[in-house]
């Protein structure tokens, strides 16, 4: 019985140095694929600016999910639709003058699942005509190994 104990106090520490060598690999592959994610997320906001600032919707709407599933909240209410958001946007912006330039500030960007985040941020159009701003929030989701805005509520 001595004996046994023994074997298993020597196992003990091995085993205990295992598992944290484990836990700290899983932690470091976690928190660098959150990185790496927000980067993605990051930069699809970053293309959309310049699309938007070219006067390119069409552009600027490769950030978003292209499905009927869509969903924008605006002044108007919920829509739905990937056609009916680009529809809204060509209405509301007919051209390069009321469009401006658009700047995001992101003010937070937090994993809600490996595969969906929410966005947090400021937008401001600066225009010849009066320059306007409001706040969002986004919900991104990796569809088909593509992150896309899935949800947006902007005012």
């Amino acid at each position: 019985m001595q004996r046994h104990l023994t074997s298993l106090t020597i196992l003990t520490p091995l085993t205990i140095l295992t598992l944290l060598t484990i836990l700290t690999l899983l932690t470091f592959t976690t928190a660098s694929a959150q990185h790496t994610n927000e980067q993605t997320i990051r930069s699809i906001l970053n293309r959309q600016t310049i699309e938007w600032n070219k006067g390119n919707i069409e552009g600027f709407m490769k950030g978003y999910w292209n499905s009927d599933s869509l969903l924008f909240v605006g002044k108007n209410g919920p829509k739905y639709g990937y056609r009916t958001t680009l529809e809204n946007y060509r209405k509301s912006y007919p051209d390069t003058t009321v469009m401006g330039k658009l700047q995001f500030t992101i003010l937070k960007v937090e994993a809600l699942s490996p595969d969906c985040y929410f966005v947090l941020g400021k937008w401001q159009l600066t225009r010849t005509i009066g320059d306007v701003s409001g706040h969002y929030t986004l919900i991104f989701r990796r569809i088909r190994g593509e992150w896309v805005i899935v949800a947006d509520h902007s005012s």
